[in-house]
Parts: structure tokens; sequence; C-alpha cells
């Protein structure tokens, strides 16, 4: 017994010296890690990725090049000169991992004519990088950053004053998704994947009006119709919101598509005005309204809301077959202004979910009795 509490006590001592000794871990540099370059895709589409990571943290390597372009955002043709990021309107989305580092190249092409950088809301420090990345015409620059918080986030940019809200109301903004190492997590714990993913950028739009013809006014050179256009952005009312750079972008041969019993990550981001996503036919199976990976998922929700300079990810399972519109449900802006998109969806339909009893007919004097 005796022995047991002296063994004790030089056990206690022993740890006691160890506790006073300052432990120096070196810290592996990020220089050490894997590279990996990720190919940018356009939007809606989504980088090839892991929902789970392997490996350990990497670097992932991505370039953005700026753009500075006129487009046609409606229907009508209306032309409008815009901002954005490898020739799109959202900028590309990137994907990554807790504990990855995003190593940025961007690029400001001679041919263009303003002052660009990138914030990313991801990202720690130095304005979200926004300090760091001001590039001139003709200019390149590289940054590191490390991603630490999981889930789903905005970029723009921001190039000081009202600059600032300019540039993204030409469309000069994107997404960043950062999944949790092990992969997605309902409330119980429980694994959540999906099949699909799509990247839906809401754009509000200000253009500005010619009282004479009542059309929208084009302006073909780069610094023209500044003043105009920020007359419109004080009334905080957009001439249009549309779904990825133009009304009708997601439709027709462009839908998104789906089949019954696959599951569809849809990531929405607005980075200046507050929206609110709803799938017309379908739900919101699990959602994260607020970006935030680190939370559990809301769930069976049939509309959530977004804040303006924010991103969100919804997951849906298709049980049925058909056509879906994925809209903002502010319906004014979605019907009128452009703000939504199609998914057609292929597979057998399931007549105990949903079924027509009665096609449409006359109505008979009878009915009435």
């Amino acid at each position: 017994m005796k022995k047991e509490k002296v063994f004790i006590s030089l056990c206690s001592i022993g740890l006691l010296f160890y506790a006073f000794i300052p432990l120096t871990v070196a810290a592996s540099s990020p220089d050490d890690l894997p590279v990996v370059v990720q190919e940018m895709v356009k939007p809606p589409f989504l980088p090839k990725h892991n929902i789970v990571a392997k490996g350990g943290p990497k670097i992932i390597k991505v370039e953005l090049t700026v753009t500075e372009k006129i487009i046609s955002i409606d229907k009508q043709g209306t032309k409008f000169r815009v901002f954005g990021f490898n020739d799109s309107v959202p900028g590309p989305i990137i994907v990554a991992h807790v504990g990855d580092y995003i190593e940025l190249t961007l690029k400001n092409p001679y041919e263009n004519n303003f002052l660009h950088n990138v914030d990313f809301h991801a990202a720690t420090g130095a304005l979200g990088g926004g300090a760091l990345t001001l590039v001139r015409p003709g200019e390149k620059v590289i940054i590191r950053w490390k991603a630490i918080k999981p889930g789903v986030f905005v970029y723009h940019c921001a190039p000081g004053g009202a600059m600032v809200p300019w540039h993204v109301v030409k469309g000069m903004n994107g997404a960043v998704m950062i999944l949790p190492r092990e992969g997605l997590k309902d409330r119980n714990g429980s694994p959540v994947r999906y099949d699909r993913a799509y990247y839906i950028g809401e754009q509000d739009f200000y253009v500005p009006k010619d009282p004479s013809t009542g059309r929208y006014k084009e302006f073909l050179q780069p610094g023209d119709g500044y003043s105009d256009i920020l007359k419109v952005m004080k009334t905080l009312i957009p001439s249009h919101v549309v779904f990825n750079g133009s009304a009708g972008s997601l439709e027709g041969e462009n839908a998104l598509r789906a089949k019954v019993g696959e599951s569809v990550m849809f990531v929405h981001a607005q980075a200046n005005r507050d929206t609110r996503p709803h799938l017309i036919g379908g739900h919101g199976d699990f959602v994260w309204p607020n970006g935030s990976f680190n939370d559990p998922p809301r769930t069976n929700l049939e509309t959530w809301f977004v804040p303006g300079g924010a991103a969100a990810a919804s997951i849906y399972t298709f049980r049925q077959p058909g056509n879906y519109v994925y809209l903002n449900h502010n319906l004014i802006e979605a019907f009128i202004l452009g703000a939504k998109a199609e998914v057609k969806v292929e597979g057998k339909w399931n007549d105990d979910l949903m079924k027509q009893i009665l096609a449409p007919t006359k109505i008979n004097d009878d009915d009435n009795n």
C-alpha cells in the first residue's frame, strides 16, 4: 500500500514537472501542404468536390479574372455594362473544406478601366482580403487565407466608398462554400448528402430610363451613366432582379435538371438585398438559411429568408417528376423582374402523393344543386 502511494506521489510530481515545461510544437507551414488547382466553372454549376474531405488540409488554388463588358439582362434585350469575375455574373463559386487554404490569384486585365478587389465574407482580417487585393488595370495579386468557418458565404468587389455598392450592383459578386471536413450533418448528427448542387446568384440591377422614350438607357463607354445609375440606386428600387445575370437565364434549355430520388443542393447568394427562396412543388428538406454549417439545418421549410450580403444552402429530395419553379417569393420580383428558375425533373409519377381526380370540365347546372 505504501509503495502504491509513493508511486502515485512520484507520478503526481512528474505531471507537475511537465506542466511547467513550455511545450513548443513546430507548426507546419501551409507551404508544405499538397496543392489542388480548382477549375472554376460558370454558375449554376459547382466545381468538382467531395462532400467529405479526403486526407488532410490542402492549398486550393483558384484564379479570378475581372471582366468589364456589356450584356443583355432581360428578355427585351436591355443592354447593361456589368463587372464580373471569369466572364460571369455572378462570379464562380469556390468550394473548400475547413482547414484548407484558399490561394487566390486575382487578375485585372489591361483593357479594363477600374480598380477592383475581392472581399471574402468567409475570410478573416484585412477587410476580408479587400485591403490586400486592390489591383489596377494590368495588375495581378496573390493572397492566401485559411478557411476556418464552415458554411456558404458571399464574396464581392469593394474598392471603397460609393464604388462598393456600384460595383456590387453591376454584378461583381460570387460565393464560397466551406464544408466541414466530416461532411454535412442533420440535428441528430447523421450525414446529409446531395447528388447534385446548383449555385443561384441573385442580382439586383439599377438601370435608368430615358424619360422621353420610357426605354432603358444604354451606356456604351465605361464611365458613362454613373450619376444616372446612382440616382436609381438611391431609390433602393431595382429595375431588374434576376438569377445568374439575366432574366430567363435558368429557364427553357438552360433549366436546372434532376431525377426523382435525387437530393439536390441549392446555394443561393444575394450580395446586396434580402431575398426569400422558395421551390414551387417542393420544399426545403434541409435548410441553412443563414449559411452556417456549424448550426443544425432547419427542416421542412416552405420559404426561407436570406439577408442581403449573405448566402444560404438548402437540400431537397425530388419525389415527383415534372417542372418546378425555384424563385424569390417576392412574386413581383420573380415573375415581373426576373428572379426565377425552372427545374425539370425526370422520373415516374407517384399517384399516392398527388392524383388528378377530375380533369378540367364544364360546370353543369346539376353541379349547383
